[in-house]
């Protein structure tokens, strides 16, 4: 038992998960993305104002006898002051270091950062357990020399985290209700191009039982076109099928009339008044006769329906086709000697490479035991001319080929009838020989369940009789 087995689900919702998915995933990647940007977008005013804090308290330092000086007077000290809501810091370190104005105890800047120059930089700091913003410049006092005074000038975040927060309102808003909207509209297409499958759906429901007519192909969607293609093909071969099992019935009731007719015509006259011991005798062994014949049909019928149910659920092994052959053989011997036919077999012997082949034993053995019952049948022999009957094995190891050859020296079968003869219950005509037609049907069956091809050929080409010779190859190359 699966323990996470999944229910069986429509079309429909599969498409709208791998639709919807995607969009619900990247949505809160947007969301990061968007306070990413709106935090570097928030910050470029702020920065710009520090910068030009910097540089105006820049313009504050004086050299006075050597000594360097700086004023900060007070109304600039209350614009540095007037944000109500960050806080503003400032410092400023004369040329050894010196506290000159500001905040004592003010973060200095990197180690690694360079003192030459009179650009501002800009970096991210702490103070008193406050993240700010840091704006800082080393003054040079004279061209002529590299003594520079550092100014910083820092403020704290809330104003920036508070236009970032704004304009991720202004942008994450209008999502809030465009995704369902987007969600609810992908609904509605989908909704709309899935009809085409309904309407086909509404189609097969009203067709009767019996209607195997194609599907119309022009009607559905592009990509439902191969799926209805492959449901006509299935139709037409349901369709063939059906119609080759009616006749087969049809065929096999014909076939069974015939023996049933005689049994219930020799019955009634056995049963006349006045009919003598001999003819009561006669009409038994009439009798025996028929119900012999209806036996063997019945056999023969159910022989092909489990050959042609054997293409579903066939085992298969290793089988040695000489072993079964000479096997199948042995058993005929009686048969043959009754009708004085001389029965043999030559070719290949059992174990020799090349005669193995995977396959189903019993259908390889009924196999053979059709085209030998076939030739003791058709083939005439008397004490004073016995017929010539051989089963031969040929196995080619190099080529990966085996065949199987039953020959006979019987009247043969004409070029017009040698794809007639192997047609369910199809007799040739101009023979009294006692056959229910299945026996050749059954050989091609089997034959075609193991891959492999018969064919029938003259024995003796331009001999009187010609003889007829039923040849089965088995190609046993990787399929």
């Amino acid at each position: 038992m699966k323990l996470f087995q999944r229910e069986q689900r429509s079309l429909f919702g599969e498409i709208l998960d791998w639709m919807l998915t995607p969009l619900l995933l990247l949505w809160p990647i947007s969301l990061v993305l968007t306070w990413l940007v709106a935090q570097g977008i928030a910050g470029k005013p702020f920065d710009r104002t520090l910068e030009y804090n910097v540089n105006a308290l820049a313009q504050l330092v004086t050299v006075n006898q050597q000594h360097v000086q700086f004023n900060l007077p007070l109304p600039a000290r209350e614009l540095l002051r007037a944000d109500d809501i960050d806080t503003v810091y400032y410092q400023v370190l004369g040329v050894r270091g010196e506290y000159l104005s500001g905040e004592r105890d003010f973060p200095l800047p990197p180690e690694d950062a360079p003192v030459t120059g009179s650009e501002v930089r800009l970096r991210d700091d702490t103070f008193h357990g406050q993240d700010i913003r840091v704006a800082y410049m080393w003054v040079p006092l004279n061209p002529q020399t590299s003594r520079t005074v550092l100014i910083q000038v820092a403020e704290t975040l809330d104003k920036r985290s508070v236009l970032a927060a704004e304009i991720i309102k202004g942008v994450m808003l209008p999502q809030f209700v465009t995704l369902p909207l987007a969600v609810l509209l992908v609904w509605l297409a989908l909704v709309q191009a899935i009809k085409p499958l309904s309407r086909l759906e509404e189609r097969i429901r009203a067709r009767r039982p019996d209607d195997l007519s194609p599907l119309d192909a022009q009607t559905v969607p592009l990509e439902v076109a191969p799926l209805v293609s492959s449901v006509n093909d299935l139709l037409l071969r349901l369709k063939d099928s059906i119609g080759t099992q009616k006749r087969f019935l049809a065929d096999a009731a014909h076939q069974l009339k015939t023996p049933l007719a005689g049994l219930r015509m020799q019955a009634d006259l056995a049963q006349r008044e006045g009919t003598s011991t001999e003819e009561l005798k006669q009409s038994l062994r009439q009798i025996g006769r028929a119900s012999i014949r209806a036996t063997h049909t019945v056999n023969q019928l159910l022989a092909l329906a489990r050959a042609e149910a054997g293409t579903m659920a066939m085992s298969r092994q290793p089988c040695d086709l000489a072993r079964l052959t000479m096997e199948v053989v042995q058993d005929s011997v009686p048969r043959a000697m009754d009708k004085h036919i001389d029965l043999g077999y030559e070719g290949a012997q059992p174990a020799m490479p090349g005669v193995m082949l995977e396959g189903n034993p019993t259908l390889l053995k009924e196999l053979v035991r059709n085209l030998l019952d076939n030739a003791i049948n058709y083939t005439p022999s008397s004490i004073d001319k016995p017929g010539v009957i051989t089963a031969r094995v040929l196995a080619d190891p190099f080529g990966k080929i085996i065949v199987l050859q039953v020959e006979d020296s019987g009247p043969g079968i004409t070029p017009a009838e040698r794809e007639l003869v192997f047609q369910p219950f199809y007799r040739a005509l101009g023979n009294d020989v006692d056959g229910s037609g299945l026996g050749l049907p059954i050989a091609q069956e089997i034959a075609q369940q193991h891959h492999a091809r018969i064919s029938v050929e003259d024995t003796r080409p331009g001999q009187t009789p010609p003889g007829a010779r039923f040849t089965v190859r088995f190609d046993l190359t990787p399929e």
